[in-house]
C-alpha cells in the first residue's frame, strides 16, 4: 500500500539518482549484464542485484545531518536532535539501476532511492560506492551511502 502511495513520487528521484556519472563499476561487478544497463536501454528487464536483500546498507547525509540504516525491512534514521533514531518498516523495490525504500516516518512518506555511483559527503575524505536521494515529506535531501561487502574508502573516524 505504501509502496503503491509512493512510487509515483519516487520515480522523479529513482530517475535522476540512476545515472552513474562516475563511470564507476557497478554494484555487483557484472558490467554489461541486464541487471546493470543503463535505465534507458528497453531490453534491460533485470532487477538491480548489486545489493543483496539480507546486507545492511548504512546511509548519511549532511545540510542538514542526518544518517541511518537499513536491514532487512528495518530502516533506522538518525539526526542530530534524535541520535538513537527513529525506527520504521520499509518496502524494499528493486529497480534497473539502485534499489528504492518507502515508507511513513512520523506521519510522513519517506522514500529514498540507492544507486551505484562515486559519492562524497563534502566534509570528509571518504568516498562512498553509493549515491543516495532522500525525500521526507515535501524535503529532498542527498547523501552517500555503503555496504559491508562495498565499504567507504577514507580514513574509519574523520
Amino acid at each position: 500500500m505504501i509502496l503503491r502511495r509512493s512510487l509515483p513520487a519516487l520515480l522523479p528521484l529513482a530517475l535522476a539518482a540512476c545515472g552513474n556519472e562516475s563511470g564507476a563499476t557497478p554494484a555487483d561487478g557484472n558490467a554489461g549484464t541486464a541487471a546493470t544497463q543503463a535505465p534507458g536501454n528497453e531490453e534491460d528487464t533485470a532487477p538491480y542485484s548489486g545489493i543483496a536483500a539480507g546486507e545492511t546498507i548504512r546511509f548519511t547525509g549532511t545540510e542538514p545531518f542526518w544518517s541511518g540504516d537499513v536491514s532487512g525491512q528495518t530502516l533506522t534514521y538518525s539526526t542530530p536532535d534524535n541520535i538513537p533514531g527513529s525506527t520504521i518498516q520499509v518496502e524494499r523495490f528493486a529497480g534497473r539501476n539502485g534499489l528504492s525504500l518507502s515508507g511513513e516516518l512520523a506521519g510522513s512518506a519517506l522514500d529514498m532511492a540507492i544507486t551505484p555511483g562515486e559519492c562524497s559527503d563534502g566534509m570528509s575524505e571518504r568516498t562512498y560506492p553509493f549515491t543516495v536521494t532522500l525525500q521526507v515529506g515535501g524535503e529532498q535531501r542527498r547523501g552517500c551511502a555503503w555496504t559491508d561487502s562495498r565499504p567507504f574508502n577514507g580514513p574509519e573516524n574523520p
